[in-house]
């Protein structure tokens, strides 16, 4: 049995970057990017007007000359135009090209435009520039302005965008297969008999591994060897980057996917890890093929390890060969203040849902829930996060310290 810091590194250790893959700018959000992407030319390309008013000379204003003739108007959009005489000014609008000629913008809540003169009723500033976002003062052409590794949301939509990125090359979405297990289950849309009951973590998955940026399909095996055996055979053949089986992986009489994964060569990287819930968590790979993740049955030992392993792999396999930052775009756990005393006594790591809040300190406050074992799938409901807290001591006070996974 290893510890689950081994568990974790075996895991990620099997994470090799999905090929990149070019997709139109609108189906782009979520993705992880692939690519560096440059300004083509300065941000902002040209000296812009900040607010609507009106565009002089500096010096002129600064000699004492207050009352200015409007010689034309700059709107935005419009090429721009020369003030011809520095004793007049050009009405100008929020956007346009700075009127050459011009240094200064003065807002029409400062001025008093009547008959096509503008009466300016404010001292001028000390110098130069105000109200006027120069050319290139926030990116040079050239610059780089996003980097692989990046998950695209829609600032970096945008970004992409102004620089002309129609497509963009972005990795490989993961694919991952779902595998529910047991006789007992039925579906979501069947009334279940007194002894069954209905499929949830598979969909408790499919949410999950969707929110990383995975597409996911769902399947539901019986416990009958033959079909438990076909099904396992077609799915590992089917080209999913991973496969995330539900049940079936302890040492229970019909828990027959170990031994089955062994026959159809997954090789078993580890069974069993020193943690509660989810001790008998099983992982492996195939040669050319899948990952394959085999999580305990029971709802909160499902969910609680698909966060603390199955994630962390998506992201890592999402991650570009030559992203800027790997280790700061994969996920950790952050530290929380624990509010009330634990007792666990098991030389095991325990996994505690909680509910996080922030106090007036900008602390970050752990109070868990109350959950009544790993099959209280409702007990997950409110939880924002699991701390974990390590197999010893086995009284962890309020007022300690813990990382905290985000669910």
């Amino acid at each position: 049995m290893i510890s689950t810091a081994e568990a974790t590194a075996r895991v990620l250790a099997t994470a090799r970057p999905l090929p990149p893959e070019t997709v139109p700018l609108p189906k782009a959000l979520g993705r992880i990017l692939a690519e560096s992407l440059t300004a083509d030319r300065d941000f902002p390309p040209f000296s812009r007007v900040a607010m609507d008013g009106i565009a002089v000379v500096h010096a002129t204003w600064a000699a004492g000359q207050t009352e200015f003739g409007i010689e034309h108007t700059q709107y935005a959009g419009a090429p721009p135009q020369l003030l011809q005489n520095t004793q007049a000014a050009v009405e100008v609008m929020t956007g346009a090209v700075l009127p050459p000629g011009t240094d200064v913008v003065v807002r029409y809540e400062d001025i008093l435009l009547e008959g096509g003169r503008a009466s300016i009723q404010i001292a001028p500033p000390d110098a130069p520039g105000v109200n006027i976002h120069r050319q290139a003062a926030d990116r040079r052409q050239g610059d780089v302005l996003l980097t692989p590794g990046t998950r695209l949301g829609p600032a970096e939509l945008a970004v992409a965008a102004t620089v002309g990125a129609a497509e963009i090359r972005v990795t490989r979405t993961p694919r991952v297969a779902v595998v529910s297990t047991g006789d007992e289950l039925v579906g979501i849309n069947e009334t279940p008999l007194p002894h069954q009951i209905r499929r949830s973590n598979a969909y408790a998955l499919q949410g999950l591994f969707a929110q990383t940026g995975a597409e996911v399909s769902l399947f539901h095996l019986t416990d009958e060897i033959t079909a438990l055996r076909q099904g396992l055979i077609n799915i590992l053949s089917a080209g999913f980057d991973a496969v995330v089986l539900s049940g079936a992986v302890s040492k229970g009489r019909a828990d027959h996917l170990p031994s089955l994964l062994r026959e159809l060569e997954v090789v078993e990287i580890f069974h069993e890890v020193n943690q509660r819930p989810g001790k008998p968590m099983w992982f492996g790979a195939r040669a050319e093929g899948p990952v394959v993740f085999g999580l305990p049955g029971n709802p909160v030992s499902t969910f609680l390890t698909a966060c603390r392993y199955v994630r962390p792999w998506l992201r890592a396999v999402q991650q570009p060969e030559n992203a800027a930052d790997m280790p700061a775009a994969l996920e950790a756990p952050a530290p929380a203040v624990l509010t009330v005393d634990i007792n666990f006594k098991p030389q095991l790591a325990h996994f505690v849902p909680v509910r996080l809040t922030v106090d007036a300190d900008g602390r970050r406050l752990a109070t868990p829930l109350r959950v009544g074992g790993s099959g209280d799938l409702t007990g997950l409901v409110g939880a924002t996060a699991f701390l974990e807290l390590p197999p010893e001591p086995a009284v962890f006070p309020a007022g300690s310290v813990w990382p905290a996974w985000a669910l």
